[in-house]
């Protein structure tokens, strides 16, 4: 993916997870960290999702450190 700062192989720091995003739309593909709420599962996402508040479920990585020092997650796969 371009843009996608990829993972440190010896550390979890970046790593695949599942998450609520709370953002006006599902346009964008990476999000600051202070809009991801990270949850256990696959089903913890779903159940946390409220589309009406903008909250939706999704499969994301990160955090990972951008060049203006923001961290960020970046998509993987918005979930259903």
């Amino acid at each position: 993916m371009r843009g996608l700062v990829p993972p440190d192989p010896e550390t979890e720091v970046s790593t695949d997870r599942y998450a609520v995003v709370y953002m006006p739309g599902r346009a964008r593909k990476r999000f600051p960290a202070g809009c991801v709420e990270v949850v256990a599962s696959r089903d913890a996402a779903l159940a946390g999702a409220d589309p009406a508040s903008r909250r939706f479920p999704a499969r994301v990585l990160g955090p990972s450190k951008s060049s203006e020092g923001q961290y960020l997650y970046y998509l993987l796969e918005w979930l259903e």
